[in-house]
């Protein structure tokens, strides 16, 4: 996972942007409109990829601490080149923080990534403050079986495009497909908030279910 990480990160945003056609900063710039944080609020920023959100969330809370965490050192590298300051290489399901260290925790689009997904909800609701918020966005399974085969398709098509004309290798980006298999539906993860020990847990949908957006507080 991490040199295929490490491979993709130059191309990593342009990716994102292609895969959500063209709505990926719109939806991170609504997960935030909809995130009561406190005047300076400390954010875990995991999955960071190249540090969206820890950049978007210092714009708009002066004084907030964000923190970067990705498995891949050089996505951390290009993060720290956009301005990230605070960066650690880290797991999702070995957080190296105590509990209760965060006021939010935001996700984009890791959470297909995590290999026990559980388990890295467990321990982002660990470092989470009490009342605190887990923020995600993320591609899932659309519930209608056709509509998952198509959107399977797609997905491939577009990889499979995209690795061609940027790598010469058709593999580099069915990454996304092929996590998207063994996913979950965005209601199935609502599910798995509440029995993690989240209430009010809030969803917004995209792309007919392939794209959901998740806040959760932390009881």
């Amino acid at each position: 996972m991490r040199a295929m990480f490490s491979t993709v990160a130059p191309r990593y945003d342009f990716i994102t942007r292609t895969f959500s056609y063209g709505m990926d900063r719109r939806w991170k710039h609504t997960l935030l409109e909809r995130a009561p944080l406190p005047d300076k609020p400390v954010i875990l920023d995991l999955a960071s990829g190249t540090g969206d959100f820890s950049l978007m969330v210092n714009q708009r809370h002066p004084g907030a601490r964000a923190v970067a965490v990705d498995i891949t050192e050089r996505m951390l590298q290009l993060a720290r080149a956009r301005g990230v300051g605070d960066t650690v290489c880290g797991d999702a399901g070995r957080l190296p923080f105590p509990d209760h260290s965060f006021d939010c925790v935001f996700v984009g689009y890791g959470l297909r990534n995590f290999p026990k997904l559980d388990v890295a909800v467990q321990e982002i609701e660990r470092v989470t403050r009490p009342g605190g918020l887990l923020v995600s966005l993320d591609f899932f399974l659309p519930s209608n079986f056709v509509m998952r085969r198509l959107y399977l398709g797609y997905l491939y098509a577009q990889g499979a495009f995209w690795g061609m004309v940027l790598h010469g290798k058709p593999r580099v980006y069915t990454y996304i497909p092929d996590s998207l298999r063994s996913f979950v539906s965005i209601d199935d993860f609502s599910s798995l908030l509440r029995r993690k020990g989240y209430r009010n847990v809030d969803t917004r949908r995209f792309i007919l279910g392939g794209i959901g957006l998740h806040w959760a507080e932390k009881r």
